[in-house]
């Protein structure tokens, strides 16, 4: 366990390390940040990198076996309103606790947080309600994706523009590092019961709708609130003068989350119990396991919040608004591209993608090329997000013509690359696109006097979109390939059956 713990710790290292270098550079050659909040950053940053691990481990160890067994059971239910029932539940309980929900909660002015946390989560849940009705109906996903989509864009031109870009950036945050397992595993439970040639291709695709549902239910939010008259409160560094004004500052904020984060676990931990007194599915040396990963799961996740908002993400806004601030303003579009293509390439999510794509298409689609296509795209769409901010381009203008490319796109791939491309759009779109990228729009929003809900927002969402037709097109490549090569070469992609390799695809 501490080897694995420590592996997760190193992956989050690798997460968060070029953006520390990033700022640390940018401290001393173009925008001078104060000693003070240059240590509170670091702090932050290691409280971030520590959490995330343990958080990673915890959730690993405790959601994906309760995912598996609750998908196994529902698909052996025979009633179906009950099936749709406790996914609904689930989905709720399981998006309450996500991380980068509560960030992102954090910095939308004009809606409370509670009230936005559990608009997107009821969102969630009944978008996985329906994608669990669609793996046992046996419904095609990329029709239903279409369907859904052409719905939301449709919609899109009916509400308040300040929460189209809040509206997408909630579908991204969602498929998160506690979300994406749980529901991965749903699908894999479900699809072993199933056991048709078709099952393992349709346990991809929960992610994809439970996405879809967080956009719907903050676009009708909408009809109730009014952002656009919002004061907005930008995060503040702490003033600090000694290492033991860092630790008192850390120490008085960390009592809140300790809070917070129990408050938003329980629910779950006791829908596990329940679950297990109904079926005893797991044995004494599961339990304790389970019991151990939601205790890593809690500690990580405290760490987790109390370092990103009390010392990352303050920092990352700050940034934004000295930058803005300078002559050289023009500097954000290249730094959001180079910050772009670093956290694709240190995203450990992303390399486990990317080894799935090779896997699948028997090596004519290498993970070597996969990471070069998704470093690109998201580079382009960090700096497209700063080329917002600079000129006022509305996110309807990039989203729209992006989801429409990828649905058409979708009819002319192997089926099962249009389930990891949709689920994978959350992949990319991880923790450091939260906690430090949306910070640092805001701020820089802030600076230059933009509307923060239209300008700033969105980030999430142009980082969500990239994968989705990424991979895509390696999906085109590999049919190119395949249709070239002797028809009795040819072989049909198939799932590796180690199901947990498939469970974390897209752990973020």
């Amino acid at each position: 366990m501490n080897q694995t713990l420590k592996s997760k710790i190193m992956g989050s290292l690798s997460a968060v390390l070029p953006i520390t270098a990033i700022v640390l550079a940018l401290s001393i050659f173009i925008v001078p940040i104060d000693i003070g909040a240059v240590v509170m950053f670091f702090v932050g940053a290691i409280m971030l990198i520590v959490g995330m691990g343990m958080f990673e481990l915890g959730s690993e160890i405790a959601m994906t076996p309760i995912g598996e067994g609750i998908g196994v059971s529902l698909s052996k239910s025979k009633s179906i309103l009950a099936i749709a029932a406790i996914s609904l539940l689930m989905g709720i309980l399981i998006t309450i606790a996500e991380p980068d929900l509560q960030v992102l909660s954090n910095q939308v002015p004009g809606i409370p947080n509670r009230i936005l946390i559990l608009t997107v989560a009821v969102g969630v849940g009944i978008f996985l309600a329906s994608a669990v009705l669609r793996i046992i109906f046996k419904i095609h996903l990329s029709n239903l994706l279409m369907l859904l989509y052409a719905g939301l864009l449709i919609l899109s031109f009916f509400i308040p523009k300040e929460f189209l870009a809040v509206a997408f950036d909630s579908g991204g945050v969602t498929t998160g590092p506690i979300t994406v397992p749980f529901i991965m595993a749903m699908g894999v439970g479900i699809s072993l019961v199933r056991g048709d040639k078709n099952a393992s291709s349709d346990s991809f695709g929960l992610v994809a709708l439970s996405s879809v549902g967080p956009i719907l239910a903050v676009m009708l939010l909408g009809l109730f609130y009014t952002p656009k008259n919002a004061s907005y409160t930008s995060a503040e560094v702490s003033s600090v003068a000694t290492m033991r004004d860092v630790a008192r500052t850390f120490l008085f904020e960390l009592p809140h989350y300790i809070r917070e984060v129990m408050i938003s676990l329980l629910p779950i931990v006791a829908m596990t119990l329940i679950f297990q007194l109904i079926t005893h599915r797991y044995h004494q040396r599961q339990k304790l396991r389970i019991m151990m990963g939601f205790l890593y799961t809690y500690v990580g996740l405290v760490l987790f919040l109390c370092g990103v908002n009390v010392g990352f993400a303050p920092v990352g806004s700050m940034l934004g608004r000295d930058l803005a601030a300078s002559s050289q303003r023009w500097l954000l579009v290249p730094i959001g591209m180079l910050i772009g293509y670093f956290i694709v390439k240190a995203e450990p999510a992303i390399q486990i993608l990317n080894r799935q794509v090779q896997s699948v298409t028997d090596g004519a689609i290498s993970a070597k090329s996969m990471n070069r296509c998704l470093s690109i795209g998201v580079s382009v769409s960090v700096g497209l997000a700063m080329l917002r901010i600079l000129t006022g381009i509305p996110i309807a203008f990039i989203v729209i013509p992006g989801y429409v490319i990828a649905l058409v796109m979708s009819k002319f791939v192997p089926d099962i690359f249009v389930g990891i491309a949709f689920d994978s759009g959350g992949v990319a779109s991880g923790p450091i696109t939260s906690t430090f990228l949306l910070p640092l729009c805001i701020g820089t929003c802030e600076m230059l006097g933009g509307n923060i809900m239209t300008d700033a927002f969105g980030v999430v969402a142009l980082v969500a979109l990239t994968p989705l037709i990424a991979v895509q097109i390696m999906g085109i490549q590999y049919r190119i390939k395949l249709n070239r090569m002797p028809q009795t070469a040819q072989a049909t992609p198939t799932i590796p059956a180690d199901s947990d390799e498939i469970i974390e695809i897209e752990e973020d």
